[in-house]
């Protein structure tokens, strides 16, 4: 078995420069769903919200987009999956899909996917470019999010807005700035070593 690297292309993402494995796959799949479990215990109470900021949306970007759609799909949804299934790895050390916040996992699993997508298309290589990925990928999270817990609570659309939307923008313009920083930073050193 080869360790070599392999070779930087146009369409790769992060997980790409890693020798294109079975376990490669199943290890990158695992760890990110990992790191989106490990991420999600950095959570903050939003008073008069029963949704915490956590650093689980930041993860699930990170994760999409390094690892690209399809694996970024499947570690978002074994982090679904095993959160659902009682492992205490959602907000807050939650687990199960009774509760209010369970929309935004849905709309992380669809958002890494979509950034992940993107990823392919060089998006990660640039802070502009970043920088729309990672709003396109907390719109998509709230457009599930929102809606899921108005349903999920008997809140009005506006009231889920308000309980569900608003606390979170400024924490998320914080975590796309710092992913703005970190991946394309992370392919100019590669490339200066490649």
């Amino acid at each position: 078995m080869s360790t070599a690297a392999a070779p930087i292309r146009h369409g790769a993402v992060l997980a790409d420069l890693l020798p294109a494995t079975r376990a490669r796959d199943i290890a990158l799949v695992a760890g990110g769903a990992v790191l989106t479990g490990i991420a999600a215990q950095i959570a903050v109470p939003v008073p008069g919200s029963p949704v915490p900021v956590s650093g689980q949306t930041f993860a699930a970007l990170l994760v999409g987009t390094a690892l690209g759609a399809r694996l970024g799909f499947l570690s978002l949804a074994l982090y679904a999956v095993a959160g659902m299934a009682g492992v205490p790895w959602f907000a807050q050390a939650t687990s199960g899909y009774a509760m209010p916040s369970f929309g935004y996992i849905l709309g992380m699993l669809l958002a890494a996917t979509v950034v992940g997508a993107l990823a392919r298309r060089g998006a990660d290589r640039s802070v502009p470019r970043m920088a729309g990925a990672m709003v396109l990928g907390s719109l998509i999270i709230y457009a599930v999010g929102v809606p899921y817990l108005a349903l999920a609570t008997g809140m009005t659309l506006p009231q889920a807005v308000a309980a569900g939307l608003t606390p979170f923008l400024i924490g998320d313009a914080l975590k796309a700035a710092l992913a703005m920083g970190v991946l394309p930073t992370a392919w100019k050193v590669i490339g200066r070593k490649g």
